[in-house]
């Protein structure tokens, strides 16, 4: 018998929207960003300026960041990391932001 996967054992993506007002102060927040993140096996997918609205009235602008975690644990421990917060207090000043995180869909079998 299998066991069953726990959606706590699911992994996590995180969706950024950032309307960068100072760059100077944003690259701050980049330069710490990556270190933080692989110290909880967190991984960089892409980012892209030039987003391309479909559909809806909730259009995205600026940047689009995705990045994911292995688990809802590990999204939760790197945003509550004390260091993330300090970090990202570089990113509040410099930018308008939101960060939505969605749930991945457990392995088919």
């Amino acid at each position: 018998m299998e066991a069953e996967v726990s959606m706590e054992d699911i992994k996590v993506y995180m969706i950024a929207n950032l309307q960068i007002h100072d760059i100077n102060i944003y690259r701050q927040y980049e330069k710490g960003f990556f270190q933080i993140l692989k110290r909880h096996s967190g991984e960089f997918i892409t980012y892209d300026d030039n987003v391309v609205h479909v559909e809806g009235d909730n259009k995205m602008e600026g940047r689009v960041i995705l990045f994911s975690f292995p688990s809802k644990r590990h999204a939760e421990a790197w945003y509550a990391d004390e260091d993330y917060q300090a970090l990202s207090e570089h990113r509040r000043a410099a930018t308008t932001s939101t960060i939505t995180r969605i749930s991945g869909l457990p392995e088919r079998k």
